[in-house]
């Protein structure tokens, strides 16, 4: 049986990549010099289609693929895919859930402690040579501060039980309450302001677009921090620098910014903020689960027309 023709359109690791090319003819649009070329020539051969968790997918590049089956995402996030653009053309949209839930609410509570007890700035103060002429500065006490999670998913149910473990105290809001032992809060402005901390935890897309805005960043006040693992697009990034500029919110800890890799310029100067390059699921036990289940879904469709974990909004 011929191999199906896949096309790849972002950069993946060889434990990924390597595998693919051995199953399937793979087009590597990402690295091609001259894409239209690609299209014209591969496009009407191309059934699946491999992208990164933060890749963009236009619907141009998809009519270009008439017989495109399946598109597997190489990651949890999905915003940059054209979900109703595939449900009208039927095509298949999986990612990888679960397998990096651990992974990213570690980095959540990472954030929480790095900002909380300025763990960063304590380090740069040894390395600079300061303790040997002065003392340390105090911090917060975690334990008994209010943590408020934007997104009550798998990930942000995994950075609940680990807050709670630590003695702080958790609510959160979402579309709809849940039966877990935490408390729900119908509006975000409303949970920002008994925060102490604001985890954002929802997926990214047009939805959350710019939802942690300048009114839920003046809610959240002097008091509090924004902790950001979610999408860099769920928090309007040019009020988040007018808060901290200003003094609105206590501080912030980042994995994710809206024009990744590039980070707002007056970010790096402020000694309350902690930025990470985007590293909640950068371990490779969670690559390479990531990696088999990026494939898996693949196979599984071509073998037998199910998937292994297709996207809520096309099930």
């Amino acid at each position: 049986m011929a191999q199906p023709d896949i096309i790849v359109t972002a950069p993946l690791p060889p434990f990924l990549y390597d595998p693919l090319r051995a199953d399937y003819r793979c087009h590597d649009y990402y690295a091609a010099s001259h894409k239209p070329g690609l299209l014209a020539a591969e496009g009407a051969r191309i059934r699946g289609l491999v992208q990164g968790g933060g890749t963009v997918t236009p619907t141009t590049l998809l009519d270009a693929l008439p017989r495109l089956e399946i598109i597997s995402v190489f990651g949890v996030g999905y915003d940059g895919v054209p979900v109703d653009y595939c449900r009208q053309r039927g095509i298949k949209v999986t990612n990888t859930p679960d397998v990096l839930t651990d992974d990213v609410a570690d980095v959540a509570v990472a954030l929480i402690m790095m900002t909380g007890r300025g763990f960063v700035r304590l380090n740069r103060f040894v390395h600079a040579g300061e303790w040997e002429k002065r003392g340390p500065e105090l911090t917060t006490k975690l334990a008994g501060r209010r943590v408020g999670i934007l997104g009550l998913g798998r990930i942000g149910k995994a950075i609940a039980q680990r807050v709670r473990a630590m003695g702080m105290e958790v609510s959160y809001t979402g579309r709809k309450p849940q039966d877990v032992p935490y408390r729900f809060v119908p509006d975000l402005a409303g949970l920002a302001a008994e925060s102490d901390f604001l985890v954002v935890a929802c997926p990214g897309g047009a939805a959350t677009k710019n939802v942690v805005n300048a009114e839920v960043l003046a809610a959240l006040g002097t008091k509090g921090t924004l902790v950001n693992i979610a999408r860099g697009s769920i928090v309007d990034e040019p009020a988040l620098v007018a808060a901290l500029q200003a003094g609105t919110i206590k501080g912030a800890g980042l994995d994710v910014f809206a024009d990744e890799p590039h980070i707002p310029a007056p970010l790096f100067a402020m000694d309350n903020v902690v930025l990470l390059p985007h590293v909640g699921s950068a371990t490779h036990e969670t690559r390479k689960a990531m990696g088999d289940l990026c494939k898996a879904n693949l196979d599984a469709w071509f073998a037998t027309g199910k998937v292994l974990t297709l996207i809520p909004e096309l099930a």
